[in-house]
């Protein structure tokens, strides 16, 4: 199973550079791999500090909105903190086409527009239908 993984792996390394698509498939014998591009954004510590934990409960419950919105959206598959609290502060996946249609998405939470959050971007490539357990 593990040779079969890193060869998936591989696959995807090395042909990424020509797929404008955001799924390929690759079959092996009798199994098909599908691999899917999202969107996996890391969010960072902003410049902006809550002067009181009212403050910083207030902002944190339209945090949690705001992403409840996406999930229930079906845009966002995956979201949580890092534990710790330093510089980065937590992750996303979206399921959509663009790195900018993310960056939209998450430009409009209240954490982010305040410069308590800062964004970071980019392509991921994950087995289609990956649940996390």
């Amino acid at each position: 199973m593990m040779k079969k993984v890193l060869f998936v792996l591989f696959l995807a390394t090395y042909s990424l550079p020509s797929f404008s698509q955001s799924e390929f498939s690759h079959n092996e014998g009798d199994t098909t791999y599908t691999m899917k591009r999202y969107v996996f954004m890391l969010l960072e510590s902003g410049e902006t500090k809550s002067k009181d934990s009212t403050e910083a409960a207030q902002f944190q419950e339209l945090h949690l909105s705001h992403l409840n919105n996406l999930a229930e959206s079906g845009k966002l598959i995956v979201a949580g903190p890092f534990e710790g609290g330093g510089e980065h502060r937590g992750l996303l996946i979206f399921d959509v086409d663009t790195v900018d249609e993310a960056l939209k998405l998450e430009g409009e939470d209240p954490m982010v527009k305040t410069d308590r959050l800062r964004m970071n971007a980019f392509y991921w490539w994950g087995a289609k239908g990956t649940v996390i357990k």
